[in-house]
């Protein structure tokens, strides 16, 4: 499910999911339930995301030569700017619409959906199965935590306690494969 055609690639992608678990573990903190082990728990998330980033980021500088699934001025890049800006326009919008509908418990969902489905069409972008696999289980997570009530906890916070852990396991996933591949 992971190709290390790219280990290069897969480096970076430990690197962007580590600080993304680090930056969802982060928004889950906006009203966790009330024990305070869901605390320490998204501490040690958001930790575990900054190392990963901490590990594969300087990894993936050192071998910049190697190749990658993305060459610029080439298709593979174009689909990528592309996703990347249709993401970051529809998560303005969603954001705006949550809030103007003084729904701003469902930014959270709305994001990490829209993070969700960026990350199919990117599967085909960098030629990583993987990416249908977290974006599918991301979109999930997003759904649910937009229906479960919100009384005891933000619905933030079930968006980072699921999507930390996703981002975590493929992010290391790919960077151990990538160190394999070095």
């Amino acid at each position: 499910m992971i190709i290390d055609d790219f280990p290069r690639d897969l480096l970076m992608t430990g690197a962007i999911f580590g600080i993304a678990a680090f930056v969802w573990a982060g928004w889950a903190q906006e009203r966790p339930p009330k024990p305070g082990i869901w605390r320490v728990i998204l501490g040690v998330l958001s930790l575990g995301g900054a190392a990963l980033a901490g590990v594969s980021l300087p990894t993936a500088i050192r071998n910049w030569e190697l190749p990658t699934a993305i060459t610029w001025g080439g298709t593979a890049s174009t689909w990528y700017v592309i996703v990347f800006w249709i993401e970051i326009v529809a998560i303005i919008v969603l954001a705006i619409w949550a809030t103007r509908r003084r729904r701003g418990d469902l930014i959270a969902p709305l994001v990490l959906a829209v993070v969700g489905i960026h990350f199919i069409p990117l599967a085909w972008v960098f030629v990583q199965p993987v990416f249908v696999f977290a974006g599918v289980l991301l979109t999930v997570a997003a759904a649910v935590a937009a229906l479960v009530p919100d009384r005891d906890a933000a619905r933030s916070f079930w968006c980072g306690i699921v999507a930390a852990p996703i981002l975590l396991i493929v992010g290391v996933s790919c960077a151990v494969i990538a160190f394999g591949a070095l």
